[in-house]
C-alpha cells in the first residue's frame, strides 16, 4: 500500500533530503506510519519482510528526522514488489516521497515491479510505468461469526502446515505469486503468533493459509485453495486456530484481502458477514508469470504482494 502527494520541493529543502537504506532499527518508523494510515501491520511483519530483502527498505531524512519511506523488495532476478510508500504528514507535497520512490526503483534494476497502491494514486503510478492488473478489496468482519456458521464437508484433510513438507508449500505458492519466495515463506509460516494450515487430498497439497494477529484486527494472508470449499475450510481453521492460541486475548475481528476478479473469494467473505473496508489497485510495470488467480482467496500482504 502506498500513499504520497507529488509536488516540487524547493531547492534548499530538496538538497537537505538524505535517502538511505533503512535497517531493522528503522522498522518502527515504517510500522508507526503504516498504522497511522490504518494499515494495521502485524507485530512479526518486520522480521519477515526484512528477511526477504534486507536492502530493499529506504528512508528519507531531513536533519536526521525520518520524513519519507518506501520498500522495493526483490524476489530473485525477475520480480520486485513496492510498498510502504509513505511520507510524514508534515512533509507531504514537497517532493520527498517521489525522490525516495526513485531511489527505491533503482534497487529493482531491470525487474518487473508490482504494487498494491491506494486507488487515488493510480494516475501517478501509471506515469511511472505501472498498469492495472486488478483491484483488491479488504473485507473485515467478526471472528465470532466464523464459529457460528456450520462448516461444509470437503474431501481433504486440514492440517497444521508444519505437518506438510515445506517444499510442497513452496511449489503450491509458486503458482499463485509472481516469483519464488522460499526465504519469505520460511519466516512467514513460523513467525511468532502466526498460525498456518494446509489442506491435503490424495497425497497432494490443495491449499494453505496463514493468519496473524495485529493491533486492530487479525489478518489472513495468504489464503490459497483449489476450490471454494477448501478455501472455506482453511478460513475456518485459521480463525479457530488463532482463537485457540490467543485465548481471551484473541482478536474480535478478522480481515481478508480478496482479489476482486475471484467471485468465489468475494462470496466467501460476504457469506461470513464481512464488509469492504479498503481497496487497492494491483499494478505491474510489465508482464508477470501466469498465476491461478481463481485459487487466490486472500493475498499475502498489501506491503510485499
Amino acid at each position: 500500500m502506498n500513499r504520497d502527494e507529488r509536488a516540487g520541493a524547493g531547492p534548499d529543502e530538496a538538497a537537505r533530503l538524505e535517502i538511505g537504506r533503512a535497517t531493522a532499527s528503522d522498522w518502527r518508523v515504517f510500522e508507526s506510519w503504516a498504522a497511522g494510515e490504518g494499515w494495521n501491520p502485524g507485530p512479526a511483519d518486520g522480521g519477515c519482510f526484512l528477511a526477504q530483502d534486507p536492502d530493499g527498505f529506504f528512508v528519507g531524512r531531513i536533519d536526521g528526522r525520518p520524513v519519507s519511506a518506501v520498500s522495493v523488495v526483490n524476489y530473485g532476478e525477475e520480480f520486485s514488489f513496492l510498498g510502504f510508500y509513505l511520507v510524514h504528514p508534515d512533509f507531504r507535497g514537497q517532493g520527498h516521497g517521489y525522490a525516495t520512490w526513485q531511489a527505491g526503483l533503482e534497487h529493482a534494476g531491470g525487474r518487473v515491479i508490482g504494487l498494491d497502491g491506494v486507488l487515488d494514486q493510480q494516475d501517478n503510478y501509471r506515469r511511472s510505468g505501472f498498469q492495472l492488473a486488478h483491484r483488491n478489496i479488504r473485507y473485515v468482519g467478526s471472528a465470532a461469526a466464523v464459529g457460528a456458521r456450520a462448516p461444509g464437508g470437503i474431501d481433504a484433510a486440514v492440517l497444521p502446515a508444519d505437518q506438510v513438507g515445506r517444499h510442497a508449500i513452496e511449489a503450491y505458492d509458486g503458482g499463485r505469486f509472481p516469483a519464488e519466495r522460499p526465504v519469505f515463506l520460511d519466516r512467514w509460516l513460523s513467525a511468532p503468533g502466526h498460525i498456518a494450515y494446509a489442506a491435503v487430498a490424495d497425497g497432494g497439497l490443495v491449499g494453505y493459509g496463514v493468519i496473524r494477529p495485529a493491533p486492530a484486527f487479525a489478518k489472513i494472508g495468504p489464503l490459497f485453495a483449489d476450490t471454494p470449499e477448501i478455501a472455506e475450510a482453511l478460513f475456518r481453521a485459521l480463525v479457530s486456530g488463532l482463537a485457540a492460541a490467543s485465548g481471551p486475548e484473541a482478536p474480535v475481528e478478522v480481515a481478508l484481502d480478496v482479489p476482486e476478479p475471484n467471485a468465489a473469494a468475494v462470496a466467501l467473505a460476504e457469506r461470513y458477514g464481512m464488509k469492504p473496508s479498503f481497496e487497492t489497485a494491483r499494478m505491474y510495470t510489465g508482464p508477470v508469470r501466469a498465476m491461478d488467480l481463481a485459487t487466490v482467496y486472500g493475498i499475502t500482504t498489501f506491503e510485499l504482494g
